[in-house]
């Protein structure tokens, strides 16, 4: 039994930010995008954060090609948004490798590493110390 290896089915792939983590699964499909079993408009009510999902598909101009489903877990809303993104980004490449310079020139394919600092004992907060006092 031979495998056609130019026809991608199914590409799979893994977005982060900060402590939110999107396991994104991209199909052929009519541009349908389902989050933990709801649609993009639900999961994401806020436009801003459904323009952060589409991002890398509204650059390459595949919104109503492929099919994308993800299961995402931890962090908030906005944390989710982007590791999503992050997540269908890095399935683009594995899709088409000629979409790797568009995504990587606006910063799509970069895990951004800047995540909340542990608090430090002996200390309020991470870095603040105590305030003075004169008496």
């Amino acid at each position: 039994m031979s495998v056609d290896t130019t026809v991608q089915s199914k590409e799979r792939a893994v977005g982060r930010r900060k402590t939110a983590a999107a396991r994104v699964q991209v199909l052929k499909g009519k541009g349908s995008i389902v989050i933990n079993g709801k649609e993009l408009k639900a999961y994401f009510p806020h436009v801003l954060l459904q323009q952060t999902v589409l991002a890398p598909l509204a650059l390459t101009g595949r919104e109503a090609t492929l099919d994308i489903s993800v299961k995402v877990a931890g962090g908030g809303k906005a944390g989710q948004a982007e590791a999503i993104r992050h997540g269908i980004a890095r399935a683009l490449i594995q899709w088409d490798e000629a979409l790797k310079p568009v995504l990587k020139a606006e910063g799509y394919l970069t895990r951004d590493p800047r995540a909340k600092e542990r608090k430090k004992f002996g200390r309020r907060r991470a870095r603040r110390g105590h305030q003075w006092r004169k008496r």
